[in-house]
């Protein structure tokens, strides 16, 4: 069975939520804070990750960061902070989603089982490969030149939407519906932080492929130049 870890400082939305995922089949371990839940995942990772993002000790922004310096583990964020910018701070730390309370246990259960299908989905996806660039078929990575890059569930999505159609550009209306299912009228730079964190990685490794933006559109594979 899956596990999941819970963190959020009120006693009664951690057992609420732990009641409803139970119930549908997930073991659950609650916490009161973040920083007990990092001490855990340290001796046994989870198979998703749900935070509060105001905690007593380190922040759910700052236990995301420290997660992602280890693990690509779905991060569904809980918080009473709904602003532009809290929302676009949330999917930077590298999470897959972000609910504001009040929030329903009920849709947070089916996108946790969406995002627990969508892995199944990525460990039965062939290799897509351009330029040399592979995605990995079974491992939410991508491989350059014998480097293996960590991507986290997002953006093995993106990149995986990117290489599927690799001479054309995906418009982020597409990037939003299919990789984290929102409409098009949705804030829209989320998409943006997560293709600046894929470019990160990529210079990080001396890639030839870059991911260019096609102004007022979307984003598309591409060679960078190489001076004579």
């Amino acid at each position: 069975m899956k596990m999941i870890y819970v963190a959020d400082d009120e006693k009664a939305i951690r057992d609420l939520i732990a009641t409803i995922l139970q119930e549908s089949g997930f073991v659950v371990k609650t916490f009161e804070t973040g920083d007990q839940l990092l001490l855990a995942f340290i001796e046994e990772a989870a198979d998703v990750v749900v935070l509060d993002v105001m905690m007593p000790g380190t922040s759910g922004f700052g236990i995301a960061r420290k997660l992602r310096e280890r693990s690509s583990v779905p991060i569904i964020f809980l918080t009473a902070r709904d602003t532009d910018h809290d929302f676009i701070d949330g999917f930077a730390t590298g999470a897959d989603d972000y609910f504001t309370k009040p929030f329903s246990p009920v849709k947070l259960t089916l996108r946790i089982k969406a995002i627990l299908a969508r892995q199944k989905d990525m460990i039965t996806a062939n290799s897509l490969v351009f330029e040399g660039l592979r995605l990995h078929p079974e491992l939410p990575e991508m491989v350059w030149n014998n480097h293996d890059l960590r991507l986290t569930a997002t953006e093995y999505k993106v990149m995986r939407l990117l290489l599927s159609e690799p001479n054309h550009t995906v418009s982020r209306e597409q990037l939003l519906e299919e990789v984290w299912g929102y409409q098009a009228d949705v804030e829209t730079r989320v998409t943006d932080d997560t293709v600046k964190r894929l470019r990160k990685k990529l210079r990080q490794v001396d890639s030839h492929v870059i991911i260019e933006t096609v102004w007022g559109y979307g984003f598309k594979l591409g060679r960078k130049s190489v001076a004579l």
